[in-house]
């Protein structure tokens, strides 16, 4: 059973909220991207690469039995990867229709468009857009 996603957004906001300022908030951020699962270097190929990012990310997303969906990410970049760990916190182990349903409010609670460069959101709009097509391929193969 996967853990409301809505109990998850707001349980980031918190997370945040425990940060008096953007430096501490960073070195979370970063310490979120070292604790990241190591993804399987195998799947560290071209046809995983997200498009639209500064640094190299890969994503890998796969369906499991229960019908959720399992996401292996990693980048190049520890910032990249404390922001696409703040994606999986949201989004791995959540089914397609959820992921597809739920944007993450979180940012825009937690002010993090603001703290970001142009390129950094650009390319958290391109990891955020993989994860949701990876979610509408899973889907599509759910009725196969």
């Amino acid at each position: 059973m996967p853990e409301d996603i809505h109990a998850i957004q707001a349980q980031i906001v918190k997370d945040f909220e425990a940060f008096s300022d953007w430096e501490d908030r960073y070195q979370f951020i970063m310490k979120l991207g070292k604790d990241l699962p190591a993804m399987d270097e195998a799947l560290k190929i071209e046809t995983y690469r997200v498009t639209g990012c500064q640094s190299q990310v890969w994503m890998h997303a796969s369906l499991q039995a229960d019908g959720l969906v399992h996401f292996q990410v990693a980048s190049d970049a520890l910032i990249v990867k404390g922001l696409i760990a703040l994606l999986m916190k949201l989004y791995n182990h959540q089914s397609p229709d959820t992921i597809l349903q739920t944007e993450p409010t979180f940012m825009e609670a937690i002010g993090m468009a603001d703290h970001l460069s142009m390129t950094r959101r650009n390319g958290l709009a391109s990891m955020l857009k993989q994860m949701k097509l990876y979610a509408t391929v899973l889907k599509m193969t759910q009725s196969i």
